[in-house]
């Protein structure tokens, strides 16, 4: 049985609580999105989404000289993204006694879908995305939030 993280939570009136993170699952966790992200996008559904968002071989062809700051600029957001996951975890843990890998699935899912499926409606609602370009786009950060959850949760 693991041990509740809410006494590790550190508590001083002048200063916001220190959550314990282990800074080597999130980087963990980042490093699968990326994974992830590379497997989605490249041979499970990389031509449905390069007709979906209108991407031709073209256009990744011009975007490859910048491919690196691009890659850089995503594996950031997903540190950012494990982060925070990982901040949710901790309180899932301590307060709903939630544990392993259960723990990251669900996390990871109420983090999707509260956050992320949301917010991205509006590429459909007010940009003229198509519903299937939201539902594949929206798969990819289900499975990645989830993926990543499960590698926090076992490695706090």
């Amino acid at each position: 049985m693991q041990r509740s993280h809410a006494s590790f939570i550190i508590h001083n009136p002048n200063f916001m609580p220190q959550v314990p993170i282990n800074y080597l699952a999130l980087l963990g966790a980042a490093i699968a999105s990326m994974v992830v992200g590379a497997i989605w996008y490249g041979p499970l559904f990389g031509k449905p989404w390069m007709a979906l968002s209108g991407m031709s071989q073209e256009k990744i062809n011009a975007a490859k000289p910048k491919i690196g700051k691009s890659y850089a600029l995503m594996f950031a957001g997903s540190l950012v993204m494990s982060y925070v996951l990982a901040h949710a975890l901790v309180f899932a843990n301590a307060y709903l006694g939630a544990s392993g890998a259960s723990s990251g699935v669900m996390t990871g899912f109420w983090n999707w879908i509260g956050f992320i499926a949301p917010a991205t409606l509006g590429n459909v609602i007010w940009e003229g995305k198509p519903w299937k370009l939201w539902i594949l786009n929206n798969g990819y950060y289900l499975v990645s939030l989830s993926v990543m959850g499960v590698i926090l949760a076992v490695w706090m």
